[in-house]
């Protein structure tokens, strides 16, 4: 369940759930389900990590996003926001995504763009400096730079699988607080793609695959999840260089319309400087489709 290649260093959050939020990294995932999609996810990485001086401590990434397709823009629309603490630093984004349908050979192709506003925030109260006079790291408190900030997808669906690929930061915002050197927000390439495959009527396996890359370094995440009855699910997935995950899900109401999922990363990779596992929550909300449209009755004489 592993490709190999080289490890990048880590500038978006990460999520393990990410084939159940394939909008966050891409703006052409807008409403491409066919369903309004509300999503919050809540990620602990290396939980119990506790720095060798300071009061700082393990990244923790908080997600609210959602989406909808809006059939009058012929497209859908949806937005996000995004709260990522990384010790003595905080960024929190605020996004607004627009997704154009195309449709293509009983299929649909999305071409999507994204606009907002990244903030930075820095508490010089949280790092050491090698050279206790360094004039640069003599400050105290926090301070905050805010930068907008455009994205572009591409995504094409059918019933069986999906495939997109989009590129996030492209102004590239950058945060220099006044130092000698800043730190800028690197372009970074998603390209994301699910194959779906039905053993029976109840049961349900999704191979999915994710690429990372700043357009230098590339990483790989592999997985399989099996479905049952629609009703809950579990897999594994591999991120190259890092972890190996255990995903486990359950949809409730009639309707399957709301949906909790949890990961646990067993982390595999320098762990003499991070904790052994990482865990993530996720809650996810679809509103049923409208009753003004007609309802699909199906026969059970042809149910397999």
């Amino acid at each position: 369940m592993s490709v190999s290649g080289v490890s990048w260093a880590q500038q978006d959050p990460q999520f393990t759930q990410y084939m159940f939020n394939n909008f966050y990294f891409n703006p052409a995932f807008a409403g491409l389900d066919g369903v309004t999609k509300i999503t919050a996810v809540h990620r602990s990485q290396w939980l119990g990590y506790s720095p060798t001086f300071g009061d700082g401590g393990a990244p923790t990434t908080q997600l609210v996003s959602a989406h909808t397709p809006m059939p009058f823009l012929k497209g859908g629309v949806g937005g996000y926001f995004v709260y990522d603490n990384l010790g003595p630093v905080t960024n929190m984004e605020i996004q607004a995504s627009y997704a154009y349908y195309i449709p293509v050979s009983n299929g649909r192709l999305s071409l999507g763009v994204r606009a907002g506003m990244i903030s930075q925030k820095i508490d010089f109260d949280k790092f050491r400096a090698i050279d206790p006079n360094d004039p640069l790291l003599g400050r105290k408190g926090t301070e905050t730079q805010m930068r907008p900030d455009f994205a572009f997808g591409a995504a094409f669906r059918k019933e069986k699988y999906y495939v997109g690929a989009g590129i996030n930061h492209l102004s590239q915002p950058s945060y220099d607080f006044g130092l000698s050197q800043d730190n800028q927000l690197k372009r970074h390439l998603y390209v994301t793609g699910a194959y779906f495959y039905d053993v029976n009527f109840d049961v349900r396996f999704q191979f999915v695959g994710f690429v990372k890359s700043d357009l230098v370094k590339t990483s790989f995440d592999l997985g399989v999840l099996a479905y049952l009855r629609n009703t809950m699910w579990g897999g594994l997935s591999f991120r190259q260089s890092d972890a190996l995950s255990l995903l486990l899900g359950y949809s409730f109401l009639e309707d399957k319309s709301l949906s909790v999922g949890y990961s646990l990363d067993y982390v595999f990779n320098d762990q003499e400087a991070k904790e052994a596992t990482s865990h993530e929550f996720m809650i996810s909300y679809s509103l049923p489709v409208s009753a003004s449209r007609k309802k699909v009755i199906r026969t059970p004489r042809f149910r397999y």
